[in-house]
């Protein structure tokens, strides 16, 4: 897997740790608060199945701007040779 030299930044690894501690936290807001702490200081990078969770969820109008934060950070980290 290629090495990832982008990084969470703070405020949003910060963020990522309230959403899996809260109980009202929905299932996909989660799983992307999951991704986005794995990548916060490793060379991780998004995968496939997670990247496309998380354009989804961008696209949505159902989602919190909390959520799409998340999934904005995810979709940041993804590999960018890969084929939509």
């Amino acid at each position: 897997m290629p090495k990832n030299t982008k990084q969470t930044s703070a405020d949003v690894a910060k963020q990522a740790s309230e959403t899996l501690r809260d109980p009202s936290a929905s299932a996909i807001a989660k799983s992307l608060a999951g991704s986005v702490l794995a990548q916060a200081s490793t060379g991780r990078q998004t995968g496939a199945d997670m990247e496309a969770i998380a354009s989804k969820a961008l696209k949505s109008e159902k989602y919190s701007d909390a959520t799409k934060t998340l999934a904005g950070s995810v979709v940041s980290q993804s590999n960018k040779k890969r084929k939509g």
